[in-house]
């Protein structure tokens, strides 16, 4: 997890990546990664694009052989992301306050290994999100993510709309 965001969701479960974490050279964080002794390594945030010393991090991983994800808010652009890693884009929905940071011309640097991850608060973010979906032929390009706000909406109502209206999506959950 890297440090630092440039977003502000309202209802942000990861606040304290904000500004706390420490400074780590690209050999410690490899020797961190490796004493796990797992094949796959997810960079996310806070906003991981906001530091530069992500693509040569990337770069290194995927030299290694690692399996790499990157999961970004969506605000900045990913076109300099090696095409292997596995980019997970958070598009923000209107009820994140964040909506007009969305950076939409990163949909068209997706592969069919990466996700559009949306953040659903309430009806009104759903339906923004089934028509970008649509206007942008999402499906056709990656796996398509919708997840509820924790506590906000319920998992039964959002179920109920995906399949009324058969998105092509896959229901995601927070525990």
């Amino acid at each position: 997890r890297l440090t630092g965001s440039n977003l502000r969701c309202s209802w942000c479960d990861t606040a304290y990546a904000f500004h706390d974490g420490e400074n780590l050279t690209l050999e410690e964080t490899l020797q961190k990664v490796e004493a796990f002794k797992l094949p796959l390594v997810e960079i996310t945030g806070g906003e991981p694009l906001m530091q530069e010393d992500v693509y040569p991090l990337m770069q290194a991983l995927l030299k290694n052989g690692y399996q790499v994800m990157l999961e970004t808010g969506g605000s900045l652009p990913i076109d300099k992301v090696p095409e292997k890693i596995i980019k997970i884009l958070d598009l923000k929905c209107p009820g994140s306050g964040e909506e007009k940071k969305n950076h939409l011309e990163n949909l068209k640097f997706l592969s069919p290994h990466d996700e559009v991850k949306f953040v659903l608060l309430d009806r009104a973010d759903y339906e923004w999100s089934r028509n970008l979906i649509q206007k942008y032929d999402m499906a056709s390009s990656a796996q398509i993510l919708f997840s509820p706000v924790y506590d906000k909406l319920a998992l039964k109502d959002l179920s109920q709309w995906i399949l009324e209206d058969r998105l092509p999506v896959r229901l995601q959950t927070q525990l």
